[in-house]
């Protein structure tokens, strides 16, 4: 039986100097699954206006089911202008509030839900009170649950990120939120170190942590597992982080090996770097020919360093944010 992922959250525009895109992580996890033949629906909410039948339009052409979608009559479909002057590191002004600060707990939602594989919410939906309450009621039916940290400065406080991480089973987050959320309860310690206590602290199974152009590490009981980055011809970051977990999930419901699954997503979210725009199409294969490239072009380099733990000072990288 195909696997079904329920995404809960923002679906908006990226309007970007001279054009705009769908957006919002939950929606781009989706449409990223859907290239993988998963059975992945969005709970979310946009205006009835052009911009929300536009979106609606964009999710019937990924394949996307619009059932668990809300139309708002008294709220616009969200916009997010997107700052891609640097084009390794794209910043967001989300107007607030829209539709999907709206999202309603509906009957048929925790039942839905209940018969999930995977649950994946972010940060940026509790940034409302309505939102926030339907997803703590579904949080608390979800069988299994995958928490997309995805700060958004100003849109989120301390205690509902660790409410939300405490809720999770498996946590994707960056280097700068893994920064920034250590730096809470943590002093100067290493990537591993860091993992580590996030991982204890909220009780997690898993924790993935994205590095960029550095690739990923991942965390879980079966050990500590690093994956170097893929060089490629970067379009822009747009959705590439959301692309490297679509693919991570994918990866482990098969039932993939770690370091296998860390490969794969860094592949994949390197990919959809090279493309402009969040949720290009492409298939597993093409994953797959990235990887055999990127090996069969840097080898014996690449393979040296492919399991190689890399010891992170944050304290480090703090001075290398603010300089």
């Amino acid at each position: 039986m195909t696997p079904t992922i329920t995404c809960f959250g923002e679906i908006l525009w990226d309007a970007l100097p001279t054009s705009k895109q769908p957006g919002g992580a939950p929606m781009n996890v989706a449409a990223n699954l859907r290239n993988f033949g998963i059975n992945a629906q969005v709970i979310s909410r946009v205006g009835n206006d052009n911009l929300g039948r536009e979106l609606l339009h964009f999710l019937e052409q990924k394949g996307i089911s619009l059932d668990l979608v809300q139309l708002s009559q008294t709220h616009l479909t969200g916009v997010a202008k997107a700052n891609i002057s640097d084009s390794n590191e794209v910043t967001y002004k989300i107007l607030q509030p829209v539709a999907w600060d709206y999202i309603q707990l509906e009957p048929a939602l925790t039942k839905i839900i209940r018969q999930n594989d995977l649950f994946v919410y972010g940060s940026l939906a509790a940034r409302s009170p309505v939102t926030h309450e339907t997803l703590l009621a579904l949080l608390a039916v979800a069988p299994r649950k995958v928490f997309d940290v995805n700060l958004r400065a100003p849109h989120y406080n301390r205690s509902v990120v660790e409410n939300l991480l405490h809720h999770a089973n498996i946590a994707k987050l960056n280097e700068y939120e893994l920064i920034e959320i250590s730096s809470w309860y943590s002093d100067e310690i290493d990537l591993l170190q860091a993992m580590k206590q996030l991982r204890n602290r909220y009780s997690l199974d898993t924790i993935c942590v994205t590095l960029g152009e550095d690739g990923a590490a991942m965390l879980n009981y079966d050990g500590f597992f690093r994956q170097t980055g893929f060089p490629v011809e970067v379009a822009d970051t747009i959705g590439s982080g959301d692309a490297f977990l679509a693919a991570f999930l994918y990866k482990t419901l098969q039932g993939t090996s770690p370091q296998e699954t860390l490969e794969f997503a860094c592949a994949t979210g390197a990919y959809v770097a090279t493309k402009s725009g969040a949720t290009p199409s492409f298939t597993e294969q093409i994953v797959h020919d990235q990887i055999a490239k990127a090996y069969g072009s840097q080898l014996p380099v690449l393979s040296q360093f492919i399991h190689q733990v890399k010891s992170v000072s944050l304290k480090s990288m703090k001075k290398l944010m603010t300089a």
